[in-house]
């Protein structure tokens, strides 16, 4: 008997060749909390290791803040929207509170305007740093959270001591900011307006902020499995950005040198000096680079505005009952995630007729179809992380 060598070997490599077809599975990524910073829910098609035609299920976290902004006074209103990024409260009501100034003709006094400038700083500061605590945490490296969030502290003690309030602030005022009161007089004389040492206090946290920033650079861009796990993962071309309407520091990361508090005049940036810092290639690493950048920024204008804080009142001359003159206006500012803009209608009454709010975490996550097309399941977490979104300010 003879054997017919070269058809065994055919054989053998024609088995080998053949592929498996498999089926592709639904993956369902949520509803769920911890891991995506409020409840989301992702169905992705899943390829072997690859996931296809992502779609995220929003709306678990609906409160319909525009419609009860509707049936509230506007003195009212700031306490709901500062709970719609509560990891930015304080910067929810400026944009909000600049719109029914600017419908009333209201000049805000400088030292008003200067204290609303810092507080908001602070805001993206917190903002940030608990972004710089998440989002290597979620990539498996804890060490980086204990130095965010001790400095974190530092700057909500200083919030809390000027405002009474860490998430949800309820400070500003159509005019101006809150004033301080003492107690027992039957005038109601006021009192400093800030906490005794509050200037010292800031130039010293922000000192220990940008020391902070060097330790955090120190610990993040010297991981090499951060590194492997953010370098080109996750890139998300300028013009895509701009298509999807996003905004912030994920749009910047990209090469976009767009900035709300160059291009507005809702506050006076106009008086420092900073700089707009961009990202190269638009990945995972450039969007956490670039807000490590911005905490750098944010805490030189605090410096400069601490600085040059001028004297005066803190309100504008208002009146008792508050009714904004019938007209519309968009007013948008540069918060820490984002453009946050807000369309105000008013029909002259104590109240909105009607308001719509444009929030920067909806709009940026509208990219999430385009962006995890296509990429690796455990990819999935660290370019969802990287766009730091926050599941109230897309639900609202």
């Amino acid at each position: 008997m003879t054997i017919d060598t070269d058809a065994i070997r055919h054989l053998s490599e024609a088995q080998v060749s053949v592929e498996l077809e498999t089926e592709d599975m639904t993956l369902n990524i949520g509803p769920q909390h911890p891991s995506t910073h409020g409840v989301l829910r992702l169905v992705a098609r899943v390829d072997g290791e690859r996931a296809y035609n992502v779609q995220p299920v929003i709306g678990y976290m609906h409160r319909g803040y525009e419609k009860l902004s509707e049936v509230r006074t506007y003195p009212q209103i700031t306490a709901i929207v500062n709970r719609i990024d509560w990891v930015s409260g304080y910067a929810n009501e400026i944009p909000f509170i600049v719109a029914a100034e600017k419908l009333m003709g209201l000049d805000v006094p400088e030292r008003a305007q200067y204290i609303r400038l810092i507080l908001t700083e602070m805001a993206r500061i917190s903002s940030h740093l608990i972004f710089m605590a998440s989002y290597p945490l979620e990539l498996g490296a804890a060490t980086p959270l204990f130095f965010a969030l001790r400095e974190r502290e530092r700057v909500l003690d200083l919030l809390e001591g000027v405002t009474g309030g860490r998430f949800h602030p309820n400070f500003n005022r159509i005019g101006g900011v809150k004033p301080a009161y003492g107690s027992g007089s039957a005038t109601r004389k006021m009192i400093q307006d800030l906490p005794a040492g509050f200037l010292s206090e800031t130039r010293e946290a922000m000192d220990q902020v940008l020391d902070v920033t060097d330790e955090l650079e120190a610990l993040v861009a010297g991981n090499e499995i951060i590194l492997a796990r953010t370098k080109d993962v996750g890139v998300l071309p300028p013009e895509v950005a701009a298509a999807f309407g996003v905004s912030g520091p994920n749009l910047r990361a990209s090469g976009v040198a767009f900035d709300l508090r160059k291009a507005e005049d809702y506050l006076p940036y106009h008086l420092f000096e900073f700089d707009v810092v961009t990202g190269e290639n638009g990945d995972c690493w450039d969007r956490w680079w670039v807000r490590l950048q911005e905490i750098r920024e944010s805490a030189k204008i605090i410096q400069q505005a601490v600085d040059g804080i001028p004297s005066g009142d803190l309100q504008a001359k208002v009146p008792k009952v508050i009714k904004v003159p019938k007209g519309e206006t968009y007013v948008r500012a540069e918060n820490p995630k984002g453009e946050m803009g807000y369309y105000l209608v008013s029909d002259g009454g104590q109240g909105p007729y009607r308001l719509k709010i444009r929030s920067a975490s909806f709009s940026n996550i509208s990219i999430l179809p385009w962006i995890l097309e296509g990429a690796l399941v455990p990819d999935i977490i660290a370019i969802m992380g990287s766009l730091d979104f926050v599941l109230g300010d897309v639900d609202r």
